[in-house]
């Protein structure tokens, strides 16, 4: 289950499919590491491996040097941080490069972070990694004059290759989503195949199917009660980007708390559908009862036909998935015909410490891996997607995650910044949104209780 809207806070999409996938719900399961991914190991270069031709930057500065690099093996496993490392030397054969690598790896290695002697790079994932911490804390640089220039390897400009740009902390960069992943609605491809459902592509469409769908006896739409983030995160939070005019400010400002960013004309127009959808009988009333596990039961066994989930679903219900189920994800349904798909993403991000020893080298790694080949080979290794914009077609990738990936490559597709609500409100968000849901409040009242806890929280700095 995942355990924010964002993974990395804040809640952006490239070679995605779970890091999301394998992210599973609260973030990818910590999974024992190789013998070989051990916190110290020293990349080699492959036997006959010859120094090549970028052993400089574009910059012109030589890289050479010891070089660390620290990152968590959990879902995602380690095969490609081992592969690309293991490629990077080979460019950089005077490197000599230290891997701190494990399920562990984040407790191992803070009291070197506390005591100012960090790794150079460090990929922010798993249990005990914080990011928004970090930068509070001072502990990693700040990027933001040099990734506006930086290319990768290959030549592009860095940020123009990402799905999710770099993370907005007060109008500074310190970090890289590494990993994308989205929230949406997911559905069953051989099912609306069989019935001749037409596949939803905005509010008017989805009305329409969830008609045809609900005559059949089939429920249109379930989710979980215990934990709403996902139905908030699945379709609310893209309805509020689409009636705010396409603009994601809207949870930027909420993650904010600012003043009326809970009631507003788009928040009010989201809540109305909310309640269209709830008067209907579109959802399963087994829903408030339920946990992210059992809706997604009920949906594999097709008793309803759509919910809100983020790509890592396919990945986590692998072992109870039907022969015949054939995943299929949409972004968002709440835009208006014509309107643009919203993306609500979360990341796992990758940063340069503040106090790196090899800062020339650290940066040089960052350029070397955010390239279209790289990205292709995280989602065939991973079954997730990196932050990279790649075509995915003609790669072992799963279905869904290639079905993303074309959303997220489209110049009709709107990747809101990640963001991440303050616990109280957050909390506060998923007790209305359900009170709603149950007839117990109405929206004025959901966009009151909002911005009482939005006060609360700006009166509490």
């Amino acid at each position: 289950m995942k355990k924010t809207l964002t993974k990395s806070a804040a809640l952006g999409m490239a070679s995605l499919l779970c890091a999301l996938s394998l992210a599973g719900c609260g973030g990818a399961p910590a999974a024992k590491p190789a013998d070989t991914a051990k916190p110290g190991e020293a990349a080699k270069p492959a036997d006959g491996a010859k120094p090549a031709d970028g052993a400089k930057p574009a910059d012109g500065a030589k890289i050479a040097g010891d070089f660390e690099i620290q990152y968590f093996v959990g879902g995602y496993g380690d095969a490609w941080w081992k592969e690309v490392i293991g490629e990077f030397q080979k460019k950089y054969p005077d490197l000599k490069i230290k891997q701190s690598a494990g399920s562990q790896i984040n407790d191992q290695m803070k009291p070197r972070w506390i005591q100012g002697n960090p790794p150079d790079v460090v990929y922010i994932d798993g249990a005990g990694s914080n990011e928004a911490q970090m930068v509070k804390d001072d502990q990693l640089m700040d990027i933001s004059d040099w990734v506006k220039t930086a290319k990768n390897v290959d030549g592009d400009k860095l940020t123009d290759q990402l799905i999710a740009p770099p993370q907005d902390f007060n109008g500074k960069n310190f970090t890289i989503p590494l990993v994308f992943g989205s929230w949406g609605t997911f559905y069953d491809e051989a099912l609306f195949k069989k019935n001749g459902w037409t596949v939803p592509t905005d509010w008017d469409s989805f009305l329409a199917t969830s008609e045809k769908i609900k005559a059949s006896g089939i429920n249109p739409y379930i989710h979980t009660g215990k934990y709403p983030y996902y139905i908030v995160g699945g379709l609310v939070n893209s309805g509020f980007v689409s009636e705010n005019g396409d603009n994601p400010q809207i949870l930027k400002d909420q993650e904010a708390a600012k003043e009326k960013a809970f009631k507003n004309d788009a928040v009010a127009k989201t809540l109305q559908k909310l309640v269209d959808m709830r008067d209907k009988g579109y959802f399963d009333n087994a829903s408030f009862g339920i946990n992210h596990t059992d809706s997604q039961m009920l949906f594999l066994q097709r008793k309803d036909a759509m919910l809100p989930n983020g790509l890592w679903l396919e990945n986590e219900m692998k072992k109870d998935v039907p022969a015949d189920f054939k995943f299929g994800f949409i972004p968002s349904v709440m835009q208006k015909p014509g309107g643009k798909n919203v993306v609500i993403p979360y990341t796992n991000n990758i940063a340069i410490a503040k106090k790196a020893k090899n800062p020339e080298a650290a940066k040089a790694f960052v350029q070397f891996i955010f390239t279209k080949k790289a990205a292709t080979r995280w989602a065939e290794q991973t079954g997730a997607i990196m932050n990279v914009k790649a075509d995915l077609e003609a790669t072992s990738a799963s279905g869904v995650v290639k079905s993303a990936m074309k959303y997220f490559n489209s110049s009709n597709t709107i990747v809101a910044p990640v963001f991440k609500l303050n616990a109280d409100l957050e909390q506060a968000e998923s007790d209305a949104t359900i009170a709603l849901l149950q007839k117990k409040i109405t929206p004025d009242e959901w966009m009151d209780r909002m911005e009482k806890a939005a006060a609360k929280v700006r009166g509490s700095k």
